[in-house]
């Protein structure tokens, strides 16, 4: 039985970044760049490596985070533009979820939610955890 890790899962999606970082670099060949190229990168080559970042961002290893954060720096020279980080993305992409949470009312995490928020301000509050006692 083999245990599939987060350096399995960015093996993966590095791996399909680099095949699809062909297109743009043929977009590239042809004289297509800047920002008429930046919808390509999108729908092709992020919505690929991205897929699922609200998950996995936060337990990656640094090695891992690198490896993406070069992927996304070869994608942003052959685009010819700046693009952000994985750590950018994938913290935008967790607070429009958590907005999206907080916003939605019959979802079943927004008691939740909403029980963690501060009375003084709009921020979150981390939960706290209760260590249960065995009586032995």
């Amino acid at each position: 039985m083999t245990v599939w890790t987060w350096s399995d899962n960015t093996d993966a999606l590095v791996k399909k970044g680099n095949s699809r970082l062909f297109l743009l670099r043929r977009l590239r060949s042809f004289g297509v760049q800047g920002l008429s190229s930046g919808p390509s990168y999108d729908s092709v080559v992020a919505s690929a490596i991205f897929y699922g970042i609200v998950c996995w961002a936060s337990s990656i290893t640094d090695r891992d985070r690198r490896r993406m954060d070069r992927l996304v720096r070869r994608a942003s020279s052959v685009l010819g533009c700046p693009l952000d980080s994985v750590e950018v993305v994938g913290n935008g992409r967790m607070m429009a979820k958590l907005s999206s949470l907080l916003n939605n009312t019959s979802h079943p995490l927004q008691d939740s939610l909403t029980a963690l928020g501060s009375s003084f301000s709009e921020r979150l509050l981390h939960p706290r955890c209760v260590k249960e006692r065995w009586g032995y």
